[in-house]
């Protein structure tokens, strides 16, 4: 089987996404109120674990896991990695043995290879788990059934792709651009690059004058930023970022400089100060997933 067979990938339309999103989450939230009943009363726990609750997309996903806790009446715990792939494992680790085994668990890895130890550890615990966006592509549900309920993730070469061309337009089409990766082994941060590479090939007159990884990190973003304004000048016509987070701390640098506006910024995630960023023509614009009803979803595939 292909690697499109693990995931739940994103090709639709966005507003068709939302609508079967939206529909996907309520059908979730009502089958699984006696379902979850049932499981509360045999002393199961929901849990997310991912990088950061500062950043607004992974507040969305526990929001959502919240939500779905609350609507089928089961106990929900946040964890969080910092970024930091030991201390993830190990607090997924800890709970699984301060709940027995009894978990039902939604985790973006930190990095790609966490997911095998963690998808062995649930399965020898008699856990259930779901994994988003970081994996071995060589790591699968089917190999780990029951315990390993799906992975779910997006297609990020046209939204990676999508963002180039918005900021080339933005530019009128030439000019030199400077590029913000996430984690140089994440799956989604692979990915979005590939888009802009393509977007950049497509238009001979656009230069890539350097790419770095912030690893979705703002205040590092917001430093690469600040030296690539030193080392290139005005020669930085356009900001391609990997996610909103990182386009925030460039941002920053830009206003600084009093460059914000003239300097545009693309990002991914559809955070609310991107959006507003879009609005204030700061942006040349961001792309939306919905992450809340994303995070019921997941929480109730188990």
């Amino acid at each position: 089987m292909g690697r499109e067979s693990d995931f739940l990938r994103g090709s639709l339309h966005r507003r068709s996404f939302l609508k079967a999103s939206a529909a996907g989450a309520a059908a979730f939230a009502a089958s699984g109120m006696g379902f979850g009943r049932a499981l509360a009363e045999e002393g199961w726990t929901l849990a997310l674990s991912a990088r950061s609750l500062s950043n607004p997309y992974h507040a969305t996903f526990a929001k959502g896991g919240e939500d779905f806790a609350k609507s089928a009446g089961l106990p929900f715990e946040v964890l969080i990695t910092e970024g930091n792939s030991e201390k993830g494992i190990a607090d997924i680790r800890a709970l699984l043995a301060r709940t027995g085994g009894k978990l039902v668990l939604n985790v973006d890895p930190n990095d790609s290879p966490d997911a095998r130890v963690i998808v062995e550890d649930c399965q020898k615990a008699g856990a259930y788990v779901v994994t988003q966006w970081n994996k071995p592509d060589d790591l699968h549900p089917w190999d780990h059934d029951p315990n390993y309920v799906a992975h779910m993730s997006f297609d990020g070469v046209p939204n990676g792709k999508a963002m180039g061309e918005a900021l080339i337009a933005s530019m009128g089409g030439s000019g030199g651009i400077v590029a913000l990766g996430g984690i140089l082994s994440n799956v989604p941060a692979v990915e979005r690059k590939l888009g802009l590479d393509q977007a950049v090939a497509a238009h001979p007159g656009v230069e890539l004058l350097d790419f770095q990884a912030a690893d979705w990190n703002e205040t590092k973003a917001f430093e690469i930023m600040q030296a690539w304004l030193t080392r290139f000048g005005d020669k930085i016509k356009g900001v391609w970022a990997a996610n909103d987070g990182m386009g925030i701390g460039a941002l920053e640098a830009l206003r600084q400089e009093g460059l914000a506006g003239s300097v545009k910024v693309t990002g991914i995630d559809g955070i609310d100060s991107a959006i507003d960023a879009v609005r204030n023509g700061e942006f040349a614009g961001t792309v939306a997933l919905p992450h809340r009803s994303l995070k019921s979803r997941g929480a109730g595939l188990p």
